[in-house]
């Protein structure tokens, strides 16, 4: 007799933005004590809470919200260890890296690369393959490669030659982690979704030339992104017409430098919204291409996937 098993479901309550909250009191009363009491042992503490905890979040959204073979368990473990071995085998690759114009779209490539491996690697026995479900689990893959990375630019924020700067520590969490929803997470997911969309006639992958083009499409995206300060800083000094006298003679027009430095910040927060805003457009439409089709497929998979005879 053969049974077929359903898709599996999970009831969502909530956690992700529950643990948000607590998280954030955490971070904020971690941050207290250790003003008050200078306490140094407590900067590893930040460190972590202020790293990943929007990353974990992350991570509890896509768990309540995967179907098929794929569990929560499953998923945090494949955070760990996307983010350990996304880490290292980007240090490994930009290691030997020069100083260039095209400096920033090399590392964007590789890291992009290095995710999209790691991705295909954990996804391999996943069922059902589906844009929705290759999206939670490439922005799991994401949010783990993320938080690794902020701890690193955390712990290097807080060393100073004078001591600890817990300052500029905490300025950069702040940015990493608003930024890591439309950063890594949203990169690696429009990847997994493009992927899993491509296999959905059947468990395997099948590789196509979308997956080419939303891979090269996410890494020019972390390029830009990675180079948005001196993309921001030379069109503040083009619009203030200050590109020839400081290729010329090496100092900004008289009275100009603190309209460079608002114009530059403008250029920045408008060049990060237009690079996010074209990546959650891209996440999207993909999403939407495949809703459909995805709708039929995902049952047809997940009940292959458990056939059994009794």
């Amino acid at each position: 007799m053969t049974v077929l098993v359903p898709a599996k479901r999970t009831r969502r309550h909530g956690w992700w933005w529950k643990a948000l909250l607590v998280g954030l009191g955490l971070w904020a009363a971690t941050i207290a004590v250790t003003a008050a009491t200078l306490n140094s042992n407590l900067i590893p503490t930040l460190i972590l809470l202020g790293s990943f905890l929007v990353p974990f979040c992350v991570v509890l959204f896509a768990a309540e919200r995967v179907t098929g073979n794929m569990t929560g368990t499953e998923l945090m473990l494949a955070f760990v260890v996307s983010g350990v071995f996304g880490v290292l085998g980007a240090s490994l690759l930009e290691v030997n890296l020069r100083p260039t114009v095209w400096t920033y779209l090399g590392v964007g490539f590789i890291e992009e690369f290095v995710k999209a491996v790691i991705l295909v690697v954990i996804g391999f026995r996943v069922v059902p393959k589906t844009a929705r479900q290759g999206a939670l689990l490439g922005a799991t893959v994401g949010a783990g490669f993320a938080a690794f990375e902020s701890a690193g630019y955390a712990f290097n924020a807080a060393l100073t030659p004078g001591g600890i700067n817990l300052v500029s520590m905490l300025q950069t969490e702040v940015l990493r982690s608003i930024l890591t929803p439309v950063g890594h997470v949203l990169w690696t997911a429009i990847v997994g979704a493009v992927l899993f969309a491509a296999a959905r006639e059947r468990p395997r992958y099948r590789f196509t030339f979308g997956i080419i083009l939303a891979f090269v499409g996410v890494s020019i995206l972390h390029g830009l992104w990675d180079s948005m300060s001196g993309i921001a800083s030379f069109l503040a000094l083009l619009l203030t017409g200050n590109v020839d006298p400081l290729l010329r003679f090496g100092f900004l027009r008289p009275g100009s430098a603190e309209a460079v430095s608002a114009l530059a910040s403008a250029c920045y927060v408008a060049g990060v919204v237009i690079v996010s805003v074209i990546g959650l457009l891209a996440l999207w439409l993909v999403l939407r291409h495949n809703r459909s089709r995805d709708a039929g497929r995902a049952d047809a998979q997940t009940n292959d996937s458990h056939l059994y005879a009794l």
